[in-house]
C-alpha cells in the first residue's frame, strides 16, 4: 500500500500488528540472548502500592499541568509587555529555568527556597517545582504561537467590527490552539515523565514506589519494564487527547 492513498481499516490493523510483532520479537530476542528470565508475577503482591504510586503520579501531573500552563501563559504575555521590569523578569525566568537541569532545581527550590518560605509538604513542593520548570517551556511555546499569527488576522477582525474579546475568542484562540497543541502535548507528556525525578525528595510517586519494591523483591528488570509501561499509558493518553483537540481546531485553515 502506498502512503499517499487512504489506508483501509484492515491495512491499519495489519500495519499496527506488524509493528507490535517486530517490537515484541526484538525485545524477546534481546532478553533471550542474555539469558534473562522475566517473571512479572512477583508484582501482584504489590498491586496496592503500585496503584497508590500510579495515582499520586497522576495527581502530581494534573496539578503541575494546570499550574504550569498558567505560569507559561503569564510569562509569555509578560515577555510581550512594554513594562520593561516585567518583560525582563519574564525573560530572565525563562532563560534561567531552561538553562539549568531539573534535578538541580528540585534540590535548590525544595531545600533552600521551600525551607525559607515554610513549604514543608513534599507533594505541594513537587507540584510547584515541576510547574516552575515546565512553565518556562510552555511560555516559549505560547510566545512562539502568538508571534506566528499574522497581523492581517487582526486587521480583518477590526474591519468586520469585532471587539478585542471577540477577536481573541473567534480569531486568536482557535489559530493559537491549532498551532501550539502538538508542542503542548509533548510538554505535558514531559511533565508526567519528569515527575519521576521528584523521588529524590522522597515524594512517593510511581518511580519512588518501584524503587522501594525493587529493594524488596530484587526484580529490577521486571519492575522497571512494568513502570515504563505505566508511564507509556499516561503519555499515550495525552497523545490521543492532543490529536482529538487538533482535529477540533483544524478549521484554522
Amino acid at each position: 500500500m502506498r502512503y499517499n492513498k487512504k489506508p483501509t481499516n484492515a491495512n491499519i490493523l495489519f500495519s499496527w500488528a506488524s509493528v507490535l510483532a517486530i517490537l515484541t520479537a526484538f525485545i524477546w530476542i534481546s532478553v533471550r540472548s542474555i539469558g534473562l528470565k522475566l517473571d512479572f508475577t512477583t508484582l501482584f503482591q504489590y498491586k496496592q502500592r503500585l496503584w497508590q504510586g500510579f495515582l499520586m503520579t497522576v495527581i502530581i501531573s494534573i496539578g503541575s499541568l494546570a499550574v504550569s500552563l498558567l505560569i507559561g501563559v503569564l510569562a509569555a504575555i509578560g515577555q510581550k509587555t512594554k513594562v520593561l521590569i516585567v518583560n525582563y523578569l519574564c525573560k530572565a525566568y525563562v532563560q534561567i529555568i531552561r538553562g539549568t537541569p531539573l534535578l538541580v532545581q528540585i534540590y535548590f527550590f525544595y531545600y533552600i527556597i521551600g525551607t525559607a518560605w515554610g513549604i514543608n509538604n513534599r507533594y505541594i513542593a513537587g507540584i510547584i517545582i515541576l510547574s516552575i520548570f515546565e512553565g518556562a517551556y510552555i511560555a516559549e511555546i505560547v510566545r512562539g504561537g502568538l508571534e506566528s499569527i499574522d497581523n492581517q488576522q487582526f486587521e480583518i477582525a477590526r474591519s468586520i467590527g469585532l471587539t478585542p474579546p471577540k477577536t481573541f475568542k473567534l480569531v486568536v484562540f482557535p489559530i493559537l490552539m491549532a498551532r501550539i497543541i502538538p508542542a503542548l502535548a509533548g510538554q505535558f507528556a514531559s511533565i508526567i515523565k519528569d515527575s519521576s525525578l521528584l523521588s529524590v525528595i522522597a515524594v512517593i510517586e510511581l518511580t519512588q514506589t518501584i524503587q522501594e519494591i525493587s529493594a524488596d523483591n530484587f526484580r529490577m528488570f521486571e519492575n522497571y519494564i512494568f513502570v515504563g509501561f505505566l508511564y507509556f499509558v499516561l503519555t499515550f493518553s495525552i497523545s490521543m487527547l492532543s490529536r482529538k483537540l487538533e482535529r477540533m481546531y483544524k478549521h484554522e485553515h
